[in-house]
């Protein structure tokens, strides 16, 4: 750790901040907290910035360009007794802009009117730019009347004290032109209001459902086709605080055009009055998004219960069940016979939903004892054992287990997996019983308290890889990741539920990969077939991963997971190529925590 680096970190506003965490939540969060923060300072991410910014000639070239029916953006600002050197910050980074296309929408709903009124009387000689006072209506009522200014084909959502990166507008443009999508976001970062410096920057999927169910994400910038904004109906002042949130639910439940722009073109500037550096003030803010969430929820027809995590603004669903369908749950075994009953008794003693079977699939048992325990156990409170006589292949054992199974959900779950959750299935099914859901995966640890798996990404280590391998369970990850409900491209099939039309779907497990990436193949056909898969981390498990299967420590082994890995590159080539949507493309594919990717 570079202590200089820590010691940079720190100063007023974050002091401040770090005593209210620590008196809100107490001294165990504080300390999990501060560790993170330690551990984000790390990151180089202020020489991440100068390698990453466009160079001048492209900004120049940028500025030359000309357009074929370019789109006019208007850039909505409710101003609000925003001090002076942030709010000619915010005009002039709107100005220095290298998409010339563009007009700037400034509501001014100050206490003190005459005094912004005559910051902005300055720039008013740039046509673009206007301006108009009113009596504040809150954060909604002010952002409607900006966008009753707009002339623009898209209009462009921006705080009044913070910038916009030269080039942002342009990017947005762009994709316009590339796509013509009805809803834009890019990723962002926070800047030092006294500083300058930037840090903690947003990098984020494309676009995520249950991510923007768990959190606004999306947040900034924003720029929606001015058509779609009015056709939602604009901004509710009920929502005021988390007004954004609750207009974004609105606006992608009508279109499915959403665009992601992978690069930093926001900066949300960071001082002593802002949300940013002290979110413990904004409780009705985080009250409102809840509400926006649970109202978006019932808009699509899903009953479910939001609730606050112990972090402000995030949030997690639990879907209420429609009826309480028969769910199979099938469990490879090969002798371990304390693994397996250690495995039933958790899944007996923990779950509080008992509409389930259990469907053992025995392979190749050699000690007696676990022959045994098989005819103590067949045929009892729900168990079957099915025998399947040929060599383990993991992919098979899980479709023969399936032809047994009497469920409209089946749960592929390994031997050596312990139940935590008491309402695991619950959890699941609410997930799973969802339209349009196809699996769902779980949060998995190792004896040990570490994570094992918190949902998968496609590229990771060459093919695919788990997220926070290792880290602590008590720790959240990179903006929450860990303990966020969000839709991924693959989970783990040590525990994973499958609804029984998407199995079908897709054909099953893949037999041609017998021990690795099964699931991860599996889990991009459902996609592929139009089904979400989804990480809910609040169901918790231990994992003693590779209790029965083994290692890859033989010559056969590895010579066998090279030809699966190739399996793997060949069939999935196009994902591989361009990037797992759910990841964004500046985050390294060397480690699975969210670090930048190395220029």
């Amino acid at each position: 750790m570079d202590v200089r680096k820590v010691l940079k970190s720190l100063n007023p506003y974050t002091i401040r901040k770090g005593l209210s965490y620590w008196k809100q939540y107490g001294f165990q969060e504080f300390r999990v907290r501060l560790s993170e923060r330690m551990e984000e300072v790390e990151v180089e991410y202020e020489d991440w910035c100068a390698q990453t910014a466009p160079a001048p000639q492209e900004l120049e070239a940028q500025r030359r360009k000309r357009w074929d029916n370019p789109p006019l953006i208007s850039v909505l600002v409710p101003v609000f007794n925003t001090p002076e050197p942030y709010l000619r910050e915010m005009i002039e980074s709107v100005q220095r802009q290298t998409y010339p296309h563009w007009e700037l929408c400034l509501a001014d709903g100050s206490t003190d009117p005459e005094t912004t009124g005559r910051v902005i009387e300055e720039y008013l000689g740039d046509s673009r730019i206007r301006r108009q006072a009113l009596q504040n209506q809150g954060l909604a009522g002010n952002t409607n009347r900006a966008m009753a200014m707009a002339k623009g084909d898209y209009i462009a959502l921006f705080d009044h004290d913070d910038l916009l990166a030269e080039n942002a507008l342009f990017e947005v443009a762009s994709e316009i032109a590339r796509s013509g999508a009805d809803l834009i976001y890019t990723d962002e970062d926070k800047i030092k209001g006294g500083t300058g410096e930037r840090y903690q920057p947003n990098l984020k999927p494309d676009f995520n459902l249950d991510l923007l169910r768990a959190n606004n994400y999306i947040c900034h910038l924003l720029v929606v086709r001015r058509a779609l904004a009015e056709r939602t109906g604009g901004f509710d002042p009920a929502y005021d605080g988390a007004q954004d949130h609750e207009f974004l639910f609105r606006c992608v439940e009508q279109t499915e055009r959403i665009a992601h722009i992978p690069k930093v073109l926001y900066h949300w500037r960071v001082h002593a009055a802002s949300t940013a550096d002290n979110p413990l003030s904004k409780q009705y803010a985080y009250d409102a998004g809840k509400r926006a969430v649970l109202e978006h929820i019932r808009r699509c027809g899903e009953d479910a219960e939001v609730t606050d995590t112990k972090f402000p603004g995030f949030y997690q669903v639990k879907y209420r069940l429609p009826g309480e369908p028969l769910v199979s749950i099938v469990i490879p075994n090969k002798d371990e016979r304390e693994t397996l009953a250690a495995c039933l008794e958790s899944i007996r003693r923990k779950s509080t939903y008992t509409n389930y079977e259990i469907i053992i699939v025995e392979n190749n048992s050699t000690q007696p004892e676990t022959f045994d325990y098989y005819r103590e156990i067949d045929g009892r409170d729900g168990v079957r054992v099915v025998y399947w006589k040929e060599g383990f292949n993991y992919s098979a054992l899980n479709n023969f287990g399936y032809t047994f199974a009497k469920g409209d959900y089946i749960v592929c779950l390994n031997n050596d997996i312990t139940v935590i959750t008491p309402d695991w299935l619950e959890r699941m099914l609410g997930q799973c019983m969802r339209k349009g859901v196809g699996i769902v995966g779980v949060r998995l640890y190792y004896p040990d308290d570490t994570i094992q798996h918190a949902g998968v990404i496609v590229g990771i280590g060459g093919v695919a890889g788990a997220l926070f391998v290792g880290m602590p369970r008590e720790r959240s990850g990179y903006l929450r990741k860990a303990m966020l409900q969000q839709d991924l491209s693959a989970v783990t099939a040590a525990c994973m539920m499958v609804d029984r039309a998407a199995w079908e779907a897709a054909g099953g497990f893949d037999e041609g990969l017998a021990v690795a990436f099964n699931d991860v193949d599996f889990c991009l056909r459902v996609r592929r077939e139009g089904y979400l898969v989804v990480y809910e981390p609040n169901v918790e498990m231990y994992h003693y991963e590779s209790k029965t299967r083994g290692y890859e420590d033989t010559p056969e082994k590895q010579i066998r997971f090279k030809r699966e890995i190739d399996y793997m590159k060949t069939r999935w080539r196009g994902i591989l190529r361009e990037g797992d949507p759910y990841y964004n493309p500046n985050f390294s594919l060397q480690t699975c925590d969210y670090s930048l990717k190395k220029q």
